[in-house]
């Protein structure tokens, strides 16, 4: 496991400054780790997370776990928590990860001294231990684990749109292939 303040560094490269969201994200995953009894940050896909939300967040959790929205490892269900799920793909075991509610307070109470918030929380947000800054939740994921992570290299084209569609995201209606776009309603309207 890559140490705490490495971890830090290559948050703070992403973003050119440090936040307390992005050292909630790497205490997350460096939690996860421990629960998960795996070796992170992974050099395999066999972990996949689900965060809840997007931003600096997710980048300190990519950067403790290793997964990325481009290596197909990290989901976005975006409802504006600062929260995570971690999947072990080889055992399904899974633990939901979210910050104690309390944390804000604790910071405050870690450092007094502080000159506002927010730097209270950057400092003790790092020093914590994982039971009073975070909560773990072993939880049973509903989504097909199997499906979401599918098979690479397939790919056909949408009968409708003619658009290529990868990862078994098609639909079946009927006789047709179409993409979710066009079976389902798109998130934009053509001009």
């Amino acid at each position: 496991m890559t140490h705490l303040a490495d971890l830090l560094t290559q948050s703070t490269a992403l973003h050119k400054h440090l936040c307390p969201r992005q050292v909630l994200g790497v205490r997350m995953g460096m939690y996860a780790a421990e629960l998960l009894a795996l070796a992170l940050p992974q050099t395999n896909k066999r972990l996949l997370t689900f965060v809840e939300t997007d931003g600096c967040f997710a980048d300190g959790v990519a950067v403790a776990t290793g997964c990325h929205l481009g290596r197909r490892t990290m989901r976005l269900v975006d409802y504006g928590k600062v929260a995570a799920t971690f999947i072990d793909t080889k055992t399904m075991q899974a633990v939901r990860i979210a910050p104690h509610q309390h944390a804000r307070q604790r910071a405050c109470d870690l450092k007094p001294l502080a000159k506002i918030r927010w730097h209270a929380q950057l400092a003790a947000y790092q020093e914590l231990p994982f039971a009073h800054l975070l909560n773990a939740t072993f939880v049973e994921v509903t989504l097909d684990i199997q499906a979401l992570i599918s098979r690479p290299g397939v790919r056909v084209n949408c009968d409708a749109c003619g658009e290529e569609i990868i990862n078994q995201r098609e639909v079946s209606l009927g006789a047709q292939t179409l993409c979710r776009s066009c079976a389902d309603g798109a998130y934009y309207v053509l001009k």
